[in-house]
């Protein structure tokens, strides 16, 4: 599996963005479409289950503190852009996601990542990805526990102040001086 300093793997790949119509649900996105932002990338193993959609819906209530982090929040899994869009139709939780939803059909992404189970589906992985495309935080759990999006968060702050933060530092407390 990939790790903290290691680069994130290229990928494009279709992601569902939109319940609206059609012709607005898919965009095609890319290493390049968030260029000089941090990046969420969280995936999760599969669509119309029972876990995921808690956490799912737990990063887009958050999704506006990452975005005033200049972060974008990407969710990802190995089922197609149509079972997404079904999924987000059907779950009332998921309708008005604000963020995309990637798929990754081909398995690439999740191989190149080292996140794909011996079942052919991701992992439960969160990766967060500095501007120049370097991971800085990996976050696996089992796929019967759910992860927790404001420790990510909190991770995220943590990262962004490029000083020494101490266990269970939040945003706005004292950061460690070295001596």
């Amino acid at each position: 599996m990939l790790s903290i300093g290691d680069k994130f793997p290229k990928f494009d790949l279709t992601a569902t963005v939109s319940i609206e119509s059609l012709d607005k649900a898919f965009a095609q996105i890319n290493n390049d479409t968030y260029k000089g932002k941090w990046t969420l990338v969280f995936f999760y193993p599969k669509d119309f289950t029972f876990v995921c959609p808690t956490e799912i819906k737990g990063f887009g209530d958050l999704n506006s503190q990452f975005a005033d982090r200049d972060c974008q929040v990407l969710a990802a899994s190995t089922d197609s852009e149509f079972v997404h869009l079904a999924w987000r139709k059907d779950h009332k939780d998921l309708r008005d996601l604000p963020f995309p939803m990637l798929a990754d059909i081909k398995k690439d992404l999740t191989s190149a990542l080292g996140i794909l189970s011996e079942e052919g589906v991701a992992q439960r992985a969160s990766f967060l990805v500095d501007p120049e495309g370097i991971i800085r935080f990996v976050y696996v759990t089992d796929g019967s526990v759910g992860r927790n999006p404001a420790e990510v968060l909190r991770v995220l702050d943590a990262l962004q102040t490029d000083e020494l933060c101490p266990c269970n530092w939040s945003q706005g407390e004292e950061t460690l001086k070295v001596a």
